[in-house]
C-alpha cells in the first residue's frame, strides 16, 4: 500500500492514488508516526482531496514502516504547549467523509493513533500490532466525541476500560472486542487490505455513501462536543495548572508521573 509523495508538497504525510484507492501515509517513522497539529492538518487536507476526487473509491490510512500505524500525539509537541487550544477534528472528518475509509495498522496504534483507527469504517491489522489509549497516563486531555465514539464501537464497559486504564491490547484481543475487523500476518497485510478495497469497489458507491451517512446519524447526539468544550466545562485552567506538563515530561523522562497534587 505504498504511496508516492503528494504533488501538493506535504511534509508529514505521503499521498497517492492507484487503482481507485487513495492511500494517506503518516510519514514520521522516527517518532513512531506520532503526529503534531501540522500532521493532522495535512491528513485532513488529504482526506478532503480524496473525498472530492472522482477517481477515488476507497481511502486507506496507514503509517510508514512496520513499527507503528501511529503512536498518537507527539509528546514533545504536547509538552511545548501544542495541545492548548487545539481540537481534534480528524475523527469527525473521517466519519463525514462519504467514501469508505480503511485503517491499515502495522505495529503500535496508541492514543490518538488508536482513535484515528477506530473512527475509520474498517480496521485491518498485522498480527504484531498493539492498541490502547494514553490520555490519562500522560495528562493529554482527550475528550468529547473522540472518546465517546469508542462506546459505540466497543460498548461502555470495554470503552471505559480502554480509555480510563490505558492498558495495551494485542491485535487478537482487539479483534475479539470488535475494535478491529481483521488480523493477518504482516506479510499478508497489503494483500488483505487490497482484498477489502476491491470488494468495496465492486459495490454501488452511492449506496455505500447512503449507508455510511446512516451510521453517521447514530453519532449525532454526541458529535457536538470536542476536547476544548470538555476542558472548558470541567477545568478551564487545565493547561495552567501544570498537570498536563507533568504527564508529558514524565513520559519524555521515562518515569512514572506524579499526579498526586491534582487529586
Amino acid at each position: 500500500m505504498a504511496a508516492d509523495a503528494a504533488p501538493a508538497g506535504y511534509t508529514d504525510i505521503l499521498y497517492g492514488v492507484k487503482d481507485l484507492v487513495a492511500t494517506i501515509t503518516i510519514n514520521r517513522p522516527k517518532r513512531l508516526n506520532a503526529f503534531t497539529g501540522h500532521t493532522m492538518k495535512e491528513i485532513g487536507k488529504a482526506l478532503d482531496t480524496a473525498a472530492k476526487d472522482r477517481s477515488v473509491g476507497v481511502i486507506v490510512l496507514t503509517g510508514v514502516g512496520e513499527r507503528a500505524f501511529s503512536s498518537g500525539g507527539d509528546v514533545e509537541w504536547e509538552a511545548g504547549g501544542g495541545l492548548d487550544g487545539h481540537d481534534w477534528y480528524l475523527g469527525r472528518q473521517i466519519v463525514d467523509t462519504p467514501k469508505p475509509v480503511i485503517a491499515r495498522v502495522s505495529g503500535y496504534s496508541i492514543g490518538g493513533g488508536n482513535h484515528l483507527a477506530y473512527f475509520c469504517d474498517f480496521t485491518i491489522a498485522a498480527d504484531h500490532s498493539i492498541f490502547g489509549q494514553n490520555g490519562p497516563r500522560v495528562g493529554s486531555p482527550a475528550g468529547g466525541y473522540s472518546v465517546t465514539h469508542a462506546a459505540s464501537v466497543l460498548g461502555h464497559k470495554r470503552a471505559r476500560e480502554m480509555w480510563m486504564l490505558c492498558r495495551r491490547y494485542t491485535a487478537q484481543q482487539a479483534l475479539a472486542w470488535g475494535l478491529i475487523n481483521a488480523v493477518v500476518p504482516q506479510a499478508e497485510l497489503d494483500a488483505e487490505v487490497d482484498r477489502w478495497c476491491k470488494e468495496l469497489l465492486s459495490l454501488s458507491p452511492t449506496v455505500l455513501k447512503i449507508v455510511k451517512a446512516s451510521f453517521r446519524t447514530h453519532m449525532e447526539h454526541y458529535m457536538g462536543r470536542n476536547v476544548s468544550d470538555m476542558v472548558r466545562l470541567l477545568k478551564p485552567d487545565y493547561f495552567e495548572t501544570g498537570e498536563q506538563l507533568e504527564g508529558a515530561n514524565a513520559f519524555l523522562e521515562k518515569r512514572k508521573p506524579d499526579f498526586s497534587r491534582w487529586r
